[in-house]
């Protein structure tokens, strides 16, 4: 099972499941930037290495200053922490939920760090029919039964987007809410869509994000989160100390200089969304929509008697040396679903094709064995 670990992107677990050396996989499981980390960052692993024989600054000044000016909020709402993973356990221990709210399928560490303090989910179900788009009525029924809702925006693996309007209205009531916001930066418009702001001023609200997804460096594991600076005191006193080391500080606050990175990411990802979509509906697939940098479609049932599954599929895909993530592994999901990420023109072509040519292959033996 390449999921073993429950995450995408686990190439020594390929390395062992397909016979191939670890770097001889194009890996379509894990939704990174294409582009790989800014130049900036190997410059200063290069430079770097000797101030590592000292202590890493422990309230990452430098970088909450530069969150804070890029997002218009004070360095006092930011908590800096060892990737998002970190920061969704923490929260839960510090907020206590006895019942969470969550939407069937979204990341499954929410219900994982609620589990660990000994709470219960309330399923927020998200359908197929509506393109698995978040409803209001769903949510507002899983508030009635909760003490948190923690939710994905834009969800994985379904890349739908929560209407913000409603979280707002859902704030100002009152209602505590958890919300991921680890896939934000891929939406062009996000300061239209972000609760990062809100969550400043608000004690019951809490935003996370992400910094390895955008800026491709989920080896060092970066994220923050945003809330009232009441509320981020309490965090801070619970964190583990020296959570975020000295390269996490240094690459998280120059990756934020690099301008021309993010526009080449945005135009590159207007123009292969597009593309990639269409061609995996030419496939005979579901496609469904989404507005970041992966994809969350259903493979075609042409033959009752032998439907076609995401855990053959993704097996003969991993032998030609290309990784799909098996979305049966999120709750909600069955075993037709695939995740795959938006990559760069020509690995995006190699995925079209081994894709057409795994389908048609496991479909011309069914027809065979007739």
């Amino acid at each position: 099972m390449l999921e073993r670990y429950g995450h995408g992107g686990d190439l020594i677990t390929a390395e062992a499941e397909y016979g191939r050396p670890a770097g001889g996989f194009l890996d379509f499981s894990s939704n990174m930037n294409p582009f790989g980390p800014p130049e900036v960052v190997g410059e200063i692993v290069q430079s770097g290495w000797r101030e590592i024989s000292r202590y890493p600054d422990p309230a990452v000044r430098e970088l909450r200053r530069k969150l804070a000016d890029k997002y218009d909020i004070e360095p006092e709402s930011i908590l800096v922490g060892n990737g998002a993973a970190e920061l969704i356990d923490l929260a839960i221990r510090v907020l206590g939920p006895g019942a969470t709210g969550i939407a069937r399928p979204s990341f499954t560490e929410y219900e994982e760090a609620v589990v660990k303090i000994g709470g219960v989910t309330v399923d927020i179900p998200l359908h197929a029919e509506s393109g698995f788009s978040p409803q209001e009525q769903a949510i507002r029924e899983a508030v009635r039964q909760t003490d948190l809702v923690a939710l994905g925006h834009p969800n994985n693996p379904t890349g739908q987007l929560l209407d913000p309007e409603l979280m707002r209205a859902l704030a100002r009531e009152g209602v505590p809410l958890l919300l991921d916001e680890a896939f934000m930066d891929f939406v062009p418009d996000e300061r239209a869509f972000s609760l990062l702001r809100d969550a400043s001023r608000t004690p019951h609200v809490h935003v996370l994000r992400s910094m390895t997804k955008f800026y491709a460096i989920p080896g060092i594991r970066l994220g923050f989160i945003v809330s009232h600076p009441d509320s981020v005191r309490r965090l801070r006193e619970r964190q583990v100390p020296w959570s975020v080391n000295y390269f996490a500080q240094r690459i998280g606050a120059a990756v934020l200089d690099d301008i021309e990175y993010e526009e080449r990411t945005q135009r590159w990802l207007a123009e292969e969304s597009v593309w990639l979509r269409a061609e995996l509906g030419r496939l005979g697939l579901t496609v469904f929509p989404g507005r970041v940098n992966y994809v969350l479609f259903a493979l075609p049932q042409r033959n009752p008697n032998r439907p076609l599954r995401v855990q053959e599929v993704q097996r003969r895909m991993g032998e030609r040396g290309i990784l799909i993530r098996d979305a049966s592994r999120f709750r909600g999901l069955d075993d037709r679903y695939v995740r795959v990420a938006i990559k760069l023109r020509g690995e995006n072509e190699r995925l079209v094709q081994a894709l057409e040519e795994v389908i048609r292959s496991i479909e011309a033996e069914e027809e065979g064995a007739r």
